[in-house]
């Protein structure tokens, strides 16, 4: 494999990265050096970051979209006896409002999985503590009752900018 080939690889599997590079905020040597190891380049990272910077002139610029989705919270959720009456499902867990201490925030609308991960990333940021989530026709996050608040305006602000797919 080449270094121009490792270095696309490495990038690929640190999305915050390949994100960054699109958005053309990146010091190359700082991320060539970040990369060294992986790509076991010892202390030569000229090359990498020049590997680097060549990658970044082919991918598409970054640029965000604002979804139109409503958002809307859901209190009380708890862990349900039986799934199939759930607000979500994941694997054998089931939520479904039943005076439980749980949130569900839910954004119903243009929504998919970049905008999830959008969501996710941004609830990240926040210190936020995601119990369950999903997307389907709907994305749903489960979250603690005292996040609940704060959790419906972060998933409204990310909705606003999500980053379009670099096709």
């Amino acid at each position: 494999m080449s270094l121009a080939e490792a270095t696309r690889n490495a990038v690929r599997r640190r999305p915050f990265l390949l994100e960054a590079l699109r958005a053309d905020v990146v010091n190359y040597t700082a991320a060539a050096r970040f990369l060294a190891d992986e790509i076991d380049v010892g202390d030569d990272t000229d090359a990498v970051s020049t590997a680097l910077s060549r990658f970044a002139d082919e991918l598409p610029t970054y640029e965000i979209d604002s979804r139109d989705a409503r958002v809307t919270m859901r209190s009380g959720l708890g862990r349900a006896d039986d799934p199939a009456d759930s607000l979500l499902v994941v694997g054998d867990a089931g939520f479904t409002p039943d005076s439980g201490s749980l949130t569900g925030v839910i954004a119903a609308g243009d929504v998919d999985c970049v905008a999830f991960s959008a969501v996710l990333s941004r609830l990240v940021a926040e210190d936020v503590d995601v119990v369950a989530a999903g997307v389907a026709e709907s994305l749903v996050v489960v979250v603690e009752r005292r996040d609940g608040a704060n959790a419906v305006r972060f998933v409204e602000d990310a909705l606003d900018a999500v980053p379009e797919r670099g096709d």
